[in-house]
């Protein structure tokens, strides 16, 4: 039955549906989901933050499902390294929405972020995934088998998809290779706590995981 609908879809070229892969796995294989284009983020950091979970990450032969993330405040945000270096300041102003913010985080690990430049200026932060694709090179890059421990965290992940500093203001709305695809459907449980690891604006909640996600860094405090 449920192959009937899928080859139904392929055949009608109803490729523009969005539904859930675990309840029809074959239809959500047959719908190509589309690359997010910059006007998705020409908006503010947190509706970004919120909307990009449940999105694809592809990164060359490796991708995975987006489960948690952190939004950062151009402005009013003591978090956020736009309060206190203007290098990141410089970065927004000559860098188009949907570019790569890559940094050295504690001289241990990169950590990749993408800019949200619009209503509202600021930085999400991708936190974990759940891996789809590729799998095998990232387990090689981690030294790890646990496929829920390849990608649970900023700085795992980076290692497990090998982002850099050289991939510094990369444009990610124009590769289909480097960059995100949309949700493949909408409905979501978006949970909402405080983000992790700092110590200043820490009173916001602004860090967004999958629900019941066992992908995520460290489960929500609800």
């Amino acid at each position: 039955m449920r192959s009937d609908i899928a080859g139904l879809l392929q055949g009608s070229g109803f490729l523009g549906l969005s539904l859930p892969g675990h309840l029809f796995p074959e239809v959500a294989n047959v719908v190509k989901r589309r690359m997010i284009g910059r006007t998705f983020f020409r908006r503010d950091p947190l509706s970004c933050a919120r909307e990009l979970v449940g999105a694809e990450l592809v990164w060359g032969e490796c991708a995975g499902i987006i489960v948690e993330v952190e939004a950062y405040a151009a402005v009013n945000d003591e978090a956020a390294h736009t309060f206190t270096r203007p290098s990141a300041r410089a970065f927004i102003e000559r860098n188009k929405p949907g570019a790569a913010y890559v940094y050295f985080n504690y001289g241990v690990h990169w950590m990749l972020n993408v800019l949200v430049k619009g209503e509202a200026n600021g930085f999400v932060l991708i936190r974990a995934l759940e891996p789809r694709r590729g799998i095998a090179f990232m387990k090689k890059r981690r030294g790890v088998d646990d496929i829920r421990k390849l990608c649970s965290g900023p700085g795992k992940l980076t290692q497990a998809l090998d982002i850099t500093g050289r991939d510094h203001e990369m444009n990610l709305c124009g590769d289909s290779r480097h960059g995100f695809k949309e949700r493949a459907t909408e409905h979501l449980d978006v949970v909402a706590d405080a983000r992790i690891g700092i110590t200043r604006s820490a009173h916001h909640p602004w860090r967004f995981t999958l629900r019941g996600s066992e992908f995520v860094s460290r489960a929500p405090k609800l």
